[in-house]
């Protein structure tokens, strides 16, 4: 198939393929660039030129191992969700020219299958929103916050919500559900910049800089009335520190442990608080909620519209660099959103 582009005919889609499971952060050549040819779409299959993907730490357990989706395979393009513009089209759902978000691949085009309705979504235009908040805030991240606050969290005002890894893309927006529930809000982060910005611009009540070597002093002074709520994102030592400070029938949500995805041998923690003080631990997939991403998509920018949610992206330019941006989420480079731009 052929493409007309401004300049020239694109006859082939650039691909990052896993070719070993990484041992730590990504290492040159786990995911290697390659060329094929573009597809040719049938009856019922859509062709979509890829325009952003997003970058999130579930990625890096795809590659290692089987979750809640099978590992990536060996020879494989490397799973990821994209925003893409739809080129060419004989699907009934998908028109040319229409924007999209799905599980696109690494890659620059995606063909989108009959059956792919319910997978692809379709990305309205929204004065004043830029598509990319729909890769973050609008996006996936964001319905990870909202739903893991309010059906997990159940925010009340007067609580006290402490977020790890609170400068990240999820954790970002659920300090900031917390503060529009009426929360105190405390953030934890990786450099004074970041803990800046959740002050200074996202309205949290208290950061703190766990590269600090007092980090745990300042989150006990942070949280002088306790933690009712701990949005976890991070695990290991973080984790424990907040357990500690813990309040009885207190809510741990579980978003993530991304301290231990790139660690042969995760840290522990010692869970005999859970007991002790009654906590109420739920783990979650987004996927769980999917019925009703509308309606939550619809109140995360109702909230957006008003300038109760605001977000941040850290964008990296050209497909090449996808592996170098999956190994900023745990390096601490990025900060809100990581997006790579195709």
């Amino acid at each position: 198939m052929e493409i007309t582009g401004t300049e020239h005919y694109v006859t082939t889609n650039r691909q990052l393929r896993l070719q070993s499971r990484p041992k730590g952060l990504i290492a040159p050549g786990d995911l290697q660039l390659s060329e094929s040819a573009l597809p040719e779409i049938g009856e019922g299959q859509a062709l979509a030129k890829v325009k952003y993907l997003s970058i999130d730490p579930t990625m890096r357990v795809w590659m290692a191992t089987d979750s809640y989706l099978p590992a990536v395979g060996i020879g494989e393009v490397m799973r990821g969700g994209g925003l893409a513009e739809i080129v060419e089209s004989k699907h009934a759902h998908f028109k040319k020219g229409d924007k999209v978000f799905g599980m696109t691949g690494m890659q620059e085009y995606a063909v989108i299958e009959a059956q792919s309705r319910i997978s692809y979504q379709k990305i309205p235009s929204i004065p004043f929103v830029s598509d990319t908040a729909f890769l973050g805030v609008l996006g996936i991240t964001g319905l990870t916050a909202y739903f893991g606050m309010t059906e997990i969290g159940k925010p009340q005002k007067g609580e006290t919500l402490v977020v790890s890894a609170a400068a990240g893309a999820t954790g970002s927006v659920a300090g900031q559900i917390g503060k529009i529930h009426g929360c105190r809000v405390v953030g934890i982060a990786g450099t004074d910049e970041k803990c800046q910005w959740l002050t200074s611009d996202l309205g949290f009540d208290a950061a703190i800089n766990y590269k600090h070597p007092d980090w745990k002093e300042k989150l006990a002074a942070a949280t002088p009335n306790g933690v009712d709520i701990n949005y976890e994102n991070v695990g290991g030592e973080i984790m424990e520190a907040v357990l500690g400070r813990m309040n009885l029938h207190g809510r741990v949500i579980i978003c993530g442990f991304i301290s231990g995805y790139t660690k042969e041998v995760p840290e522990q923690i010692s869970l005999g608080l859970l007991i002790v003080k009654r906590l109420k631990v739920q783990g979650f997939l987004i996927l769980d909620y999917a019925s009703r991403f509308t309606d939550a998509a619809m109140e995360l920018g109702k909230w957006k519209m008003m300038g109760k949610l605001k977000d941040r992206q850290t964008i990296v330019e050209g497909l090449e660099k996808g592996p170098d941006a999956i190994n900023m989420l745990f390096t601490g480079a990025n900060t809100g959103k990581l997006i790579v731009k195709v």
